[in-house]
């Protein structure tokens, strides 16, 4: 089966709704390719690597979370951004990324299908009010000590998190937010939660977990944003019986 690119678009921005975001890059396609997509590669960052596996995978459209023309990066089309723009146009494969439209989703976002993955029960946004909201609070289903947790989230992502104790509490509330949402911990330490999760560490951070008695757990800003993009993509498959793979470029950033 086959859909057309404008069709897949239309319903990509249906379910996301970009245009209630204020983003630091552009949502939706950024590289036009054939007007008909019958497979879909999906991946976390649109790195040539990514590219050259969807011309092996023989895609139509590659969707991402971390696209092209980022705010304030050099608009020149050289070096890197040459060869992998290059890539696209060659072999005629369309580039769709979604950024915090992705992260905030209720049902696809990263946050949300990160908790589906640990196990843990979505309360509410960090931010409450705030319906665009990228982070979350939640629960874990019973107390656990932030080695246990440390090392469950090892075995799901398969990769071990830095692990900062803020103090010697088992974890049971917890909040979270994926890809480089670091300074989100004073946040969640403010509304009592156990622990915070990010992708990303800084300097700071881990300053900021001593002193407000909140335990930090950094988990890898490429692992907590694998599984949003998967949920987007198969979502679309689905809905218009696509073809749909997932290819992983391992990164331990």
């Amino acid at each position: 089966m086959s859909v057309s690119l404008s069709a897949l678009l239309a319903a990509a921005d249906g379910l996301l709704a970009p245009h209630n975001f204020n983003d630091y890059c552009p949502n939706g396609l950024q590289v036009a390719g054939r007007p008909e997509v019958h497979r879909i590669v999906s991946g976390v960052t649109a790195s040539q690597a990514l590219i050259e596996a969807a011309i092996e995978a023989r895609a139509d459209a590659i969707i991402v979370h971390h696209g092209y023309f980022w705010r304030g990066e050099d608009p020149c089309v050289v070096g890197m951004k040459r060869r992998r723009l290059g890539l696209l146009l060659a072999h005629d494969i369309s580039l769709i990324a979604y950024h915090l439209p992705l992260d905030a989703h209720p049902e696809l976002g990263n946050n949300i299908q990160l908790a589906k993955q640990l196990g843990i029960t979505v309360e509410g946004g960090l931010e409450p009010g705030n319906l665009r909201s990228v982070g979350n609070i939640g629960v874990l289903a019973a107390p656990q000590s932030a080695q246990d947790f440390a090392d469950h989230i090892a075995k799901v992502l398969g990769r071990r998190p830095l692990l900062e104790l803020g103090h010697e509490r088992p974890i049971r509330r917890i909040g979270w937010c994926t890809g480089a949402a670091q300074s989100y911990i004073e946040k969640a330490a403010a509304l009592g939660m156990d622990a915070f999760l990010s992708g990303e560490v800084s300097e700071p951070t881990i300053l900021a977990a001593r002193e407000l008695g909140i335990t930090y757990i950094g988990a890898g800003h490429h692992a907590t944003e694998r599984y949003g993009v998967q949920a987007l993509a198969g979502t679309l498959a689905a809905q218009f019986n696509l073809q749909h793979e997932f290819i992983d470029i391992d990164n331990p950033a």
